[in-house]
Order: C-alpha cells, then sequence, then structure tokens
C-alpha cells in the first residue's frame, strides 16, 4: 500500500465528528447495531438479514402501517431506493437524483436536496437511483449527470460535490456508493452508450480521488496525488489480448450496480455489465472484463481475481448483480445470482468457482457451466446471427434466447438468511428474440447493435421468489407472481421474508416453506427492497413504493401486460400493532 493511500486510509478510520458519526468501525461490525441501517444491502457484504425477531412468523400478521411518507411532486416514474437508517433519522433517496430526511418516529420531513440535473441527461432504465452511504456526519450519493454529493446529515447542506464524468458521453450513477477501509467506493452507468467501466476510490471526507481502475481490459489505471495528479496505476490486463482493434476503447463493463466489500477476505467485490456493443460478432474474444465479477484490494485498486460469467456476452446479460458473501463448511464463498440464469458459488478469496447451477426454468444460450474450467457450454446457434451476413447486411439471423436481457434476477437485490443457509433471489422466466444489426460508436449514442422484443414464457407467472440452497443447487420451494419480480428481498430472525411486488404489495412468507403470512398494499408497484431496524422495544420494517424501472421501458410484451399499473413515490414504515 502507498504512503498516501495508508495516510489517507489511517486518517478516515480514525477520525470522529460529533453528533453520532458513522465510523468504518461500526460499519464492519461482525454483530449489527439492530437500531440502525448504515448501508446499502443492509452490511457491506449485501446479505439483506437482520437478526431481529420480534416481526416473527407467529406476530407478523400483526403488523400495521407506523407511518408513510410521499415524495411529492410530478417527479414520479421508479423508486429503487432503499433506505438508510441512523441517528434518529432515515436516509432516503428517490427519482431525479433527490434525497429525503425523515424522521424515524413520525415520518416528518428534516430536509430536501433535489440535485439540479441537465436537460441532456441520458439514463439507461428510468430516472431511477437506489440508495445513498453514510460516513461521519455525511450522507452521499450519486446522481443521474454522474456526480457525487455529500450532505450534511443534519442539515441537508452540500459539504462536497464532485463531478465523476461527462454525462454528454452517456455516463449516470444510479448505484449507491460503498463504504470500505475508511475508502468511498463508486462505479458508473452507462454501458448503453459505449462508456468505460470503472470502480473509484474517494477520501469520502472530501470527495478527492484517491485511486481509480478501470474494468475493460486495456485501459490504464491510476491513483492520485494529494494535488490530484494522476499517476499511472498500470495496465488492467493487457490491451488487445481479448479485445480486437479498438473496441476496448469504447468497451462498456458498467459497474452499475456498486459493490460489496466482505471485512473477512478485504476485498470489494463489483459486478460489471455487458460489452458494448451488443453485436459480439464485432468483438470476437471474452472481452475481459466485461460480465463478469472482480475482487478489488481496496487500499491500492488492483484486480485480486476476476471471473467472468459470460465470456463474449451476446445477449446483454451483463453480470452487474451482487456478489454476496457468506459462510459455508468453514470457508468464506460468494453467492450470485446472474442475469444469465445461472446462479455462481465462487471462494471469496481467490475466485475459483465452487458451485454453478440454473435458478431459473429456461435457459437457451448455454447447457451449463463447466466447473474444472469455469467456462460455459455454449449452445451451437444459440447466438444471435453475424448482421453482415445477412440480407443485404442490415439484420443477422434472429434466435429466440432464454433468459431475455432483463435478466433472470436484474437489479433487485437478494438476501441470504444464516439460519436457514438458504438465498431468497427474486427471479424472473422470460425470453427474447434478438437480432444484430450494424453499429459504430457515437459519442452520446446509443451503442447497442441488437434489436429484440421481450416474451414471457409462462401463461400464469412471470416472477417468482425462489429460496436456493448454495451447497446443493435446489430450489427449496418457490412463490409464483403474475407480473416481473423487480424488488429485493430481505430474511430476519424471525423466520421471516419480506418482498415487494409491482402489483403494490410487501409480502411477508415463511423463510423455510415460502408461505405467505401477510400482505399490504402500498398504492404502487414495490420495486424496491426492504430493510428493518428497532428504535426502543419496537421493531419496524419500511420499503419504498413507486412503479417504474426498466420493465416498462424495455419490457415489450411484458410491458404491455403491466401498462396497468400506477407510478407512485412514497416510503412506508410499519410496526406491530399493541
Amino acid at each position: 500500500m502507498g504512503l498516501l493511500v495508508a495516510a489517507a486510509c489511517a486518517a478516515l478510520t480514525g477520525s470522529v465528528w460529533a453528533g453520532g458519526a458513522v465510523t468504518q468501525a461500526m460499519l464492519e461490525k461482525t454483530v449489527p447495531d439492530t437500531s440502525s441501517v448504515l448501508s446499502f444491502g443492509m452490511g457491506s457484504a449485501g446479505q439483506r438479514y437482520s437478526p431481529l425477531s420480534q416481526i416473527n412468523t407467529k406476530t407478523v400478521g400483526k403488523l400495521v402501517p407506523a407511518w408513510s411518507f410521499s415524495f411529492g411532486g410530478e417527479k414520479q416514474r421508479g423508486q429503487e431506493s432503499q433506505p438508510l437508517i441512523h441517528n434518529g433519522k432515515m436516509f432516503v433517496t428517490a427519482s431525479y437524483s433527490r434525497i429525503y430526511a425523515l424522521d424515524l418516529k413520525t415520518g416528518a420531513k428534516l430536509w430536501k436536496y433535489e440535485h439540479r440535473l441537465p436537460d441532456g441527461i441520458m439514463p439507461c432504465c428510468d430516472v431511477i437511483n437506489r440508495g445513498a452511504a453514510l460516513f461521519d456526519n455525511l450522507v452521499i450519493f450519486g446522481t443521474l449527470d454522474a456526480q457525487l454529493v455529500a450532505l450534511d446529515q443534519d442539515t441537508g447542506k452540500i459539504v462536497w460535490k464532485e463531478k465523476v464524468d461527462d454525462y454528454n458521453a452517456g455516463y449516470s450513477m444510479s448505484a449507491a456508493p460503498l463504504i470500505a477501509k475508511g475508502l468511498l467506493l463508486t462505479g458508473v452507468s452507462g454501458g448503453e452508450f459505449g462508456i468505460v467501466g470503472r470502480i473509484e476510490a474517494r477520501n469520502p471526507r472530501t470527495g478527492e480521488l484517491v485511486w481509480s481502475r478501470p474494468t475493460v481490459e486495456g485501459h490504464m489505471g491510476h491513483r492520485y496525488d494529494k494535488d490530484g495528479n494522476a499517476i499511472d496505476n498500470g495496465v488492467s490486463g493487457t490491451v488487445n489480448k481479448s479485445w480486437p482493434g479498438e473496441l476496448w476503447k469504447t468497451g462498456g463493463a458498467s459497474t452499475w450496480m456498486g459493490g460489496t466489500y466482505d471485512p473477512a477476505t478485504g476485498l470489494a467485490y463489483f459486478g460489471t455489465g455487458n460489452p458494448a456493443p451488443w453485436n459480439s460478432h464485432l468483438r470476437p474474444g471474452d472481452n475481459l472484463y466485461s460480465s463478469s465479477t472482480v475482487a478489488v484490494d481496496v487500499e491500492t485498486g488492483q484486480i485480486k481475481w476476476s471471473y467472468q460469467n459470460t465470456p463474449n456476452d451476446a445477449w446483454d446479460f451483463d453480470g452487474a448483480n451482487e456478489f454476496v458473501t457468506f459462510e459455508m463448511d468453514g470457508k468464506r464463498y460468494g453467492g450470485k445470482a446472474d442475469r444469465n440464469g445461472f446462479f455462481y458459488v465462487n471462494d471469496a478469496q481467490t475466485g475459483k468457482l465452487h458451485n454453478a447451477f440454473p435458478f431459473v426454468k429456461k435457459i437457451t444460450w448455454a447447457t451449463g457451466i463447466d466447473l474444472e474450467t469455469g467456462r460455459p457450454k455454449f449452445t451451437p446457434d444459440g447466438r444471435p446471427g453475424d448482421p453482415t451476413q445477412g440480407e443485404e447486411g442490415k439484420k443477422g439471423k434472429t434466435v429466440f434466447a432464454a433468459p431475455a436481457f432483463l435478466g433472470a434476477k436484474n437489479q433487485m437485490p437478494m438476501a441470504y438468511s444464516p439460519q436457514t443457509k438458504l438465498f431468497y433471489v427474486p427471479a424472473n422466466e422470460w425470453g427474447m428474440d434478438i437480432w444484430n444489426e450494424p453499429i459504430s460508436y457515437k459519442k452520446g449514442g446509443a451503442y447497442l447493435g441488437a434489436g429484440f422484443t421481450i416474451k414471457p414464457l409462462f401463461d400464469d407467472y412471470i416472477g417468482a421468489l425462489r429460496a436456493i440452497d448454495p451447497k446443493s443447487g435446489k430450489i427449496a420451494w418457490e412463490v409464483k407472481n403474475t407480473a416481473p419480480l423487480w424488488g429485493g428481498a430481505m430474511a430476519t430472525g424471525g423466520g421471516l421474508v419480506f418482498y415487494g411486488t409491482p402489483e403494490g404489495y410487501l409480502k411477508a412468507v415463511d423463510a423455510k416453506t415460502g408461505k405467505e403470512l401477510w400482505k399490504f398494499q402500498t398504492g404502487s408497484g414495490v420495486v424496491a427492497p426492504p430493510v428493518t431496524w428497532q428504535d426502543g422495544d419496537t421493531q419496524y420494517v419500511a420499503v419504498v413504493s413507486g412503479w417504474g424501472g426498466a420493465v416498462p421501458l424495455w419490457g415489450g410484451e411484458v410491458a404491455k401486460k403491466v401498462n396497468f399499473l400506477e407510478q407512485g413515490g412514497s416510503v412506508w414504515v410499519f410496526k406491530l400493532v399493541k
């Protein structure tokens, strides 16, 4: 570790501000403080598990609303935010790069910050925001015009604001930042516009860059001195080894879902998105590090290991899904429910593949994953055709592919329960007709080179909450849902799993059986993950409600099935009736 980074980490982890400051030690507690929710994922490892048990399989039927708060105005659209809970306040982001601080007991608005967005923003998948990060007395979040904003938790006043990249080139930010070893780690969105994905580390108190690591092979990483000058920190991989010609320069692989961090391994894990363009015939090779999991040394930005879920991705399967670490047979592993339809279990320290199995019913692009090589067994003719071989060079052969490009699982986070040793995965069953088209890069232009139509696979359901055993690869139970599932899951020590549906319900099911025990209609679709905490002697559950996200924008025939759903924008808080 360089002297600069070492000094920065020491200063940050040791700093304490008055007024209930959030420290790295608080974020890394082995036994979490159940009175707070300090990070996205309900812990930096992303398990989304709480040991709280006042609300349990016997009492959940008495769960009632404690309060609700409306985000107000005309700015509805998708609400995918996970609230944070600290020091008597809830911090919750909303569509169009807004953030609110609410009084935990009453739901009263304490302050609001509304980021001034330019006209030219280019979010691929709705004007959403998934949440913020807490450190010291700051709350920090990313914006749709690719900026980071740090606000005082008590007043909502701007403490610092930094431009991450050029929104005119397609860059944006929608993920919650991650705090690890006293550093602020962030990714970028924009893979559909030919941006170059990367992970950055900043001083969370000032916004100053510490290091930057690109996630497209061939690009140079950098660390930064105290004056902000870039110092080369090594190329990611080897130029042109897995990317032909010049395509690596606009290669995508955006880190749009943010990362997780495991104090036990000291590594941060980021999923990377699709390679650009979608037309895979233009870029023969594996196209590292797209559609992968990369494990990064938090202090230096060095890629310690990478595992590619979909080499030479031709279906926009991404690999941006969260890598959730957990204990199994005395070792530390990570689970990942990939958009491509397979669930992967990797050694969290080395990346070596331990297990891989389907978690959806229909997968057409591969017949399985070779556990020795870690590579997929590609299906012959499962890839959309080369447009240069098509009719008049305008369109390649159309294939039917499953899952659809919106994925067997998309942004909706899964949960892991150490109590049941099961993962709870919001999954979707759909397919697509997909074909390739000629494409060339133009700054700020859509960079796909493909056309598609999404179709449901079954008449009775699209979404399914599935309980998955990472050891056996078996699905312990499932709960089907008519519409696609697009909100996350949460498991609790009360033997419950909470999740939301686009039809507007927050539901609680038995973690062992999947039996539905409670539900509440929030008034709009739930596409966000729930959280829970305890204040005094009372346990609370909260979820954000507001239909939107990628499905109504990109969903083809599926979008038509759910076009009756109403938009909204609110947060609901529940407790047991006495």
